[in-house]
């Protein structure tokens, strides 16, 4: 039993040393990060379904409630200790009647405070493709690399870019020396 408590424990903090802690600019991936680690960690119960209700019979099996309890303490734990200090306080943990939020509901809560910097980050990204210029130094391979990570984010953002608009951002990225490849392509 010890060494299978060990496992866990050494799982979900391999898992959440591997989380950037969310420090306002880093939402979307956090978000997408602390869920995998979640469900991988097999606490995103709290997650998906409502708490049980309380059995009728008060000497009735409380086992669903107990195991709910245990998946939606335990993903609490994994999200708060995954946010930055300085942003943690910010956040709202317990309700009008002073009762600690389920996970979903503190999930919600942090998307609430985050959703409008993520907005902001995606206008960041979509200037930085439009304005990204390969500067020669590093390979092209890594420049084109560059331009598709930063695509990739928009769409984790709700912002994706067609294929097509993603290479013409590509093509005109690349310098005068490189216009035979871009003819090539447009023919």
């Amino acid at each position: 039993m010890a060494a299978a408590t060990a496992n866990t424990v050494n799982t979900v903090m391999g898992y959440q040393k591997s989380i950037e802690p969310l420090n306002g600019t880093n939402y979307p991936s956090w978000y997408k990060d602390v869920n995998i680690a979640i469900a991988m960690c097999e606490y995103d119960l709290a997650l998906r379904q409502d708490k049980p209700a309380e059995p009728a019979d008060p000497n009735g099996d409380r086992t669903a409630i107990e195991k709910w309890e245990r998946s939606d303490r335990m993903a609490n734990m994994i999200i708060k200790n995954t946010i930055s200090l300085a942003i943690y306080g910010a956040i709202p943990n317990k309700d009008q009647d002073g009762n600690e939020l389920s996970t979903k509901a503190y999930l919600a809560k942090v998307e609430e405070n985050f959703k409008s910097s993520s907005k902001t980050y995606a206008s960041t990204l979509i200037m930085k493709m439009l304005t990204s210029q390969y500067d020669g130094q590093s390979g092209i391979m890594e420049h084109i690399m560059s331009m598709c990570d930063m695509e990739n984010k928009l769409k984790t953002l709700d912002m994706a870019i067609s294929d097509g608009f993603l290479v013409h951002f590509i093509m005109t990225s690349l310098p005068v020396q490189y216009s035979p490849f871009k003819i090539s392509y447009n023919t």
